[in-house]
Order: C-alpha cells, then structure tokens, then sequence
C-alpha cells in the first residue's frame, strides 16, 4: 500500500474535525467554499490553478492533472463560473478525484448528483471566457489558504482542510486518536454524564481566573 492508499485509508476512519483538534498546521478553508456535488469526501493531492474569469486553465487542468489528484483553481474568488457539467464529467472521465474552485461553478441540476466531490465558492449561470491558459503547478490561494501542488486536501460535510504532504499521514493518523477519546465523551454523555465529567472545565476556568497558563482537554 503506498502513501497515498495509507492516507486514504486512515482519513475513512475519521472526519475533518478531528484532523482540525489533531495539530495546528491543519489550513481550514472559507467556509464560503460550499459543496455543490452529491459526493462530499475528499483526499487527494493538490493540482493548482490559477485564473481570472476564463475557463481555458481549467479546461486544460482538467486534462494535464494526474488521476487521482484534485484541481485547486484559483480564481480570485470572483463571481463567474470557471467549471461545470462537463469539467466534472471530464474529471471523471481522466480519474480526477474533485474540483475546488475558489470562484463560480455552474450547472449544479448535474452536480447534485454527481459522484465527483466538487466544491465552490459561487454558483451562477454565466461562465468565463475562454482565452486565457492561466498558470499551472504555481502557489496559490483558495478559500483564503495557501495551497501548493502536492498538498494534501481533504475534505467533507465539515469543510475543506489542506495539509502539507511531509505530515499528512501523521496529523490524520493523530486524529484517530481525537476520534477515541470523543467516543468516550459520547458514551459517558449518553449514559448520563456531564460535560465536566468529559473536560478539564472547572480547573481550566479556575487557572485562567488565576493568571495560569491552561488549556482546555479531555479527562476521559
């Protein structure tokens, strides 16, 4: 199994959330970058693209980009739709594993039921001009991150998080073990147990009245 296949794996086991409380260096995007297709889960490399209102880098992302990445479009976060039915068919078609689009995306009748993860930031009918090849494999920003191409990005009904590739397989790794104690938290709350009974509460709020550094945890 290679690292991917390993990552993929470990990531079924937990949810962005848990990913997000497992270390720091998780990048939440905007939750302005909304999901538009009837799949939602996400992990996959990074493919960036940069445009300006025109479809043509996307077009040609959608046939450059290895299968099984997923295409980061940049595109200044403005109101025109840089993707669509036929981008996400033709992603299918090449084994792509999603779009994300800091910009618009159309056609979302079709999206809806669409098995490829597509994200967005917008959804309106009029789409991009067609001249520009736009830049590809560059740093770009989306949804208000950094992304670079090999990135890690996941994603699902929480939101979209990117992760460097060096630790990736470690920090989701780490969150399967957020994902235990929670489960303990959920049992103990079911069957009766309170929120202090799960944290740290009252010695947290009783440091910080104190001047005291401290955080808040688990005590189960």
């Amino acid at each position: 199994m290679d690292a991917l296949d390993q990552l993929a794996a470990a990531f079924s086991q937990v949810d962005t959330t848990a990913v997000a409380d497992a270390g720091p260096d998780a990048r939440a995007m905007s939750a302005a970058i909304a999901p538009r297709s009837a799949s939602v889960r996400l992990c996959a490399p990074a493919f960036t693209v940069r445009t300006r209102r025109d479809i043509l880098a996307v077009a040609r992302a959608v046939e450059a980009a290895p299968a099984g990445s997923v295409l980061v479009v940049d595109g200044g976060g403005e109101e025109v739709a840089l993707s669509g039915e036929l981008f996400a068919r033709g992603a299918l078609a090449r084994g792509l594993a999603g779009i994300v689009v800091d910009g618009g995306v159309r056609d979302v009748g079709y999206l809806r039921t669409c098995p490829l993860p597509v994200y967005s930031r917008h959804v309106l009918p009029r789409a991009g001009t067609s001249r520009d090849p736009g830049e590809f494999g560059v740093p770009v920003t989306c949804g208000g991150v950094t992304v670079q191409s090999g990135d890690v990005v996941l994603a699902d009904v929480e939101g979209v998080l990117v992760l460097d590739a060096a630790s990736a397989l470690d920090r989701v790794r780490a969150a399967a073990a957020v994902k235990a104690t929670e489960a303990r938290a959920v049992a103990l709350l079911s069957a009766g147990g309170t929120l202090s009974d799960c944290l740290n509460l009252t010695e947290h709020v009783a440091a910080l009245a104190g001047g005291e550094p401290s955080a808040l945890r688990f005590v189960v």
